[in-house]
Order: C-alpha cells, then structure tokens, then sequence
C-alpha cells in the first residue's frame, strides 16, 4: 500500500489540528539543516510560534526566514505478520507546510497570537502584560503551500 496526497485544506487543517506539537525545519548560514520541535497554534493557514528572544533558532530565521513546518498525526503501528520485520509499518497522516517566518512585534497582535496558540492546548482565557510580552518572540508562518500525505486509512 502507498501513501497518498492529500490536497483537501479541510482535511489538512484537521491533522494540524490534531496535534501537539510541530517540527520547525530551517537551514543555517553554513547550509545545514536545523529541525526543532515546538509548540504552535495554526488559524487561518497561518502557525503561531514563540520562543525566547535570542538563540540559534531565531539567529538563523533573521537571517533565512524560509521554512517547513512538519505535523504528523494519527500514528498507529501496523504488521501483517507479526513474526516478519518487513510486514510492519505506520498508518500516519502528515502534512508539511512551506512558508516564510514573519516576526511580530506589536504587542497586541502578540498577544493574538499567543491566544491562539493556548487554543491549541486548553479552552482557557489569557491575558498578558506587557513585561512579558516584550520579553517573548513571537513569529509566524504564513502557509505558502501545503502538501498532506496519507498511509493506511
């Protein structure tokens, strides 16, 4: 069985949706690849991140703010024979999403953003001083193309 494309944006916000936490995948100034994972939100084809204000991550994405942001959800293990390492595989859906990092830096949208990554996570209601806002790096990636793949279902 092989893995299908899966093109309906319904479909992949769903597996966005789904999960908890998303793998950032950016490439340094040397060329090499750098994948984190992170927490997010996602509205409107559009991820949410934070994060501290200085490190490598945001070292690399001031300076090459071209990413991919990976999700996979629905992973269950699966074999026809249990006795043949070659029968096992995974039933997954994933979906990659190519775009471009886009700092925020107004408070009010920060705090946006913000909301709708604790919407990920919990129903409850936030509220953020500025201290803390201006001591936190918010960022998102606006979806230029989304590619979803399915296996097993």
């Amino acid at each position: 069985m092989k893995s299908r494309p899966l093109s309906f944006q319904p479909d992949i916000d769903d597996i966005i949706r789904k999960c908890t936490f998303c793998s950032l995948a950016m490439v340094d100034a040397d060329g090499k690849p750098y994948v984190l994972p992170m927490n997010f939100g996602y509205s409107d084809k559009v991820i949410y991140l934070h994060s501290a204000p200085e490190g490598k991550k945001i070292d690399i994405l001031k300076q090459h703010p071209d990413v991919c942001v990976g999700f996979s959800a629905d992973l269950e293990l699966r074999y026809r024979d249990v006795d043949v390492a070659c029968s096992y595989s995974m039933k997954y859906k994933s979906v990659l999403v190519y775009g471009k990092v886009e700092f925020i830096a107004d408070l009010k949208e920060k705090a946006a953003a913000l909301d709708v990554i604790m919407r990920q996570y919990t129903s409850e209601s936030f509220t953020y001083n500025a201290p803390a806002l201006l001591n936190v790096c918010v960022y998102k990636v606006v979806g230029e193309l989304f590619e979803g793949r399915v296996y097993g279902y």
